[in-house]
């Protein structure tokens, strides 16, 4: 299957990078190199580097980057300040991340991702390490509980995880319809008129065996530090619970005196070490989701570097 996969806020994310020609930029998602392609195209003396953690990605990247000043890394956008020291680069002006799932890794069956297509229970980005199916067969009931409220924010976490056990007694749950079933088997009726009721499980156990979060909360003061002044975050965030870490996280790079209000005169010494790019996340266009209905979710956030 070919890697296909529509960039969102493609002019929105590249426009905010403010890209110089002869700069050196980090596109720590490279996917199928749509981002990673438009800053290169922009580059003269320039570098990029493309991180992706899936081998489909980095093939994909390595094959469409092949004309630019573009090296391509298998790795976690985590471990990006490894990737650029093993190339010698400290300092970089500008670092994209486009978090969540792509559409390729969506739309291929084998992979695991969907509760649309029957396949084995995988999510693993990497195609390494623990599977959706070692998350559903061994964790207790507590446990896939937790990770379907805390990363899937549903309602019915601790019914369907009880459904979970009590079905894999007799058999392990080993294909994505046959987990959809037993989550449907767990909703009301009146509650499946509001989408798949598989969804929001199915976010969250990607999010558990890709350790998401955590991979997010990891690189964002690397890669901030990693920043030139005046370089550039961008982070293109598909739910909640990424765009809080985001948001809260660039606040506190915006963030000053921390100083209790009653002392008169700054005794803290912190100053602010960003500016944010504009005030409110930017969203997609109505001329976007026409075309792209997986951008209707997506936020953008950028800070510049003091």
């Amino acid at each position: 299957m070919e890697f296909k996969h529509i960039s969102v806020l493609l002019e929105e994310t590249i426009d905010s990078l403010n890209i110089k020609p002869d700069g050196i930029y980090i596109d720590g998602t490279a996917g199928g190199a749509g981002h990673s392609r438009e800053i290169a195209k922009r580059l003269t003396s320039g570098r990029l580097i493309a991180l992706d953690r899936d081998p489909d990605a980095v093939a994909t990247a390595r094959e469409r980057l092949a004309d630019y000043n573009a090296t391509v890394v298998q790795c976690n956008f985590a471990e990006m300040r490894q990737a650029a020291d093993d190339l010698g680069i400290d300092k970089v002006d500008g670092i994209l991340l486009d978090l969540g799932v792509s559409s390729y890794q969506l739309d291929n069956g084998d992979r695991g991702f969907s509760y649309k297509y029957e396949a084995p229970l995988d999510m693993r980005m990497s195609q390494s390490g623990t599977t959706a199916a070692d998350l559903v067969n061994n964790l207790s009931v507590d446990e896939l509980t937790k990770i379907f409220r805390d990363y899937g924010e549903e309602k019915f976490a601790y019914k369907i995880a009880n459904a979970i056990v009590r079905k894999r007694a007799n058999d392990d749950i080993k294909t994505t319809t046959q987990l959809a079933e037993i989550i449907a088997s767990c909703y009301p009726a009146a509650a499946r008129r509001d989408g798949n009721p598989a969804r929001k499980c199915f976010q969250a156990l990607r999010i558990a065996v890709n350790d998401e979060l955590g991979s997010l909360e990891r690189v964002l003061d690397t890669a901030f530090d990693m920043l030139n002044p005046n370089g550039v975050l961008s982070i293109i965030t598909f739910h909640s619970l990424e765009d809080r870490i985001v948001k809260l996280k660039f606040k506190e790079y915006c963030t000053g005196c921390t100083c209790p209000p009653d002392i008169p005169i700054c005794v803290c010494g912190k100053k602010p070490r960003g500016t944010l790019a504009f005030r409110k996340p930017v969203t997609a266009t109505q001329e976007e989701l026409e075309v792209n209905q997986r951008s209707r979710s997506a936020k953008l956030r950028a800070i510049i570097k003091l």
